[in-house]
């Protein structure tokens, strides 16, 4: 069996609106900066490889140049977002003890790529993946699931897709994978005994 994980809210948290709330007091401020940033198509873009961090930021600040300190501050401190889940992170050792393939397939931009890489040690069990930036896809485009099992000669039956977005998890359903909407780490411990009336399966 091959287990493929997405990253964000699987492995590490990814919960920008209570990263906003640390960083400012106004309420307004951070539905206003939530917006502009995080529920951009510059976010997704970047998630595309196709923007950088610098390119957005001054997108963004040309947007709203009432809240340019406000825009700067969180683009540079946003990689304090992706603090990690070791419920999940602890499991991925025994499973790949056990003799199973180990991948993630994960939307997310070049410097944060970079800086989780850099910062946490359990990429380092993994035997591959994709991150949407380095192919210029995101999920849940199917080229990017077929993308991953090209690359590493993965049969899609013997796959389980963990992901915290339901239409994540129907791509890969689509593609032939067994895939799970992540909610807490039991989603996967229950995979210990396989089953489709598995509280975890959609």
């Amino acid at each position: 069996m091959n287990y493929i994980f997405d990253i964000g809210n699987v492995l590490v948290n990814y919960k920008p609106i209570e990263f906003l709330e640390e960083l400012f007091s106004d309420s307004l401020v951070v539905d206003e900066l939530y917006s502009t940033i995080f529920q951009s198509p510059q976010w997704l873009d970047m998630d595309r490889g196709l923007l950088s961090f610098c390119e957005a930021t001054d997108i963004f600040c040309a947007q709203k140049p009432n809240l340019q300190t406000e825009i700067k501050k969180t683009m540079q401190n946003v990689n304090a977002i992706f603090t990690p889940i070791n419920e999940t992170i602890k499991l991925l050792p025994a499973i790949k003890e056990a003799g199973h393939g180990l991948y993630y397939l994960s939307n997310i931009q070049v410097e944060i790529r970079d800086y989780l890489i850099s910062k946490h040690e359990f990429f380092k069990l993994f035997d591959g993946g994709v991150f949407s930036c380095d192919v210029k896809l995101i999920k849940p485009s199917p080229e990017i699931y077929q993308h991953l099992l090209k690359k590493y000669h993965l049969n899609a039956e013997s796959c389980v897709f963990f992901d915290d977005m339901p239409e994540n998890v129907t791509a890969a359903k689509k593609e032939g994978m067994k895939a799970l909407l992540f909610t807490t780490a039991e989603c996967v411990t229950i995979l210990k005994s396989i089953s489709g009336t598995d509280k975890c399966w959609m």
